[in-house]
């Protein structure tokens, strides 16, 4: 019998929420190159970790509207103000949006790339982390 974990933001509307970038990011031209973070975990989880960071993608580079999200997403702007952005800037190629969008914010939480201040642990990006996601 599997056991179910609720999840705490099941009961949130997460289109009022406004996720923070975890993760190192460049710009590279027109698109967004998201540096996947190098795991923390404690010891015996950390072994399993680092297997899994070595066997994937260390940078995902985001298509045209994943990098449009992403530097609309910094924490002042919720969910639903970016996809009324998404919406304005690329019309019926975004709908529906929010799904889209909810989506898009899922799996980047999935990976750590992104978080919610209120329920998940805040990366420290260092000192020398500008505004523009540029180090």
């Amino acid at each position: 019998m599997r056991r179910s974990r609720k999840d705490p933001l099941g009961e949130i509307n997460l289109l009022e929420l406004a996720p923070v970038r975890a993760a190192r990011w460049r710009q590279d031209g027109d698109r967004v190159v998201v540096e996947r973070p190098k795991p923390r975990a404690g010891f015996p989880r950390i072994l399993l970790e680092w297997l899994s960071y070595l066997m994937a993608v260390k940078n995902l580079r985001l298509d045209e509207v994943g990098s449009f999200a992403w530097q609309l997403l910094d924490g002042e702007h919720t969910v639903g103000q970016v996809a009324a952005a998404l919406r304005q800037r690329f019309g019926d190629r975004v709908e529906p949006a929010e799904e889209r969008l909810g989506h898009l914010v899922r799996l980047l939480r999935q990976e750590g790339l992104l978080a919610y201040r209120e329920w998940d642990p805040m990366p420290d990006l260092g000192q020398d982390e500008h505004p523009s996601g540029q180090t």
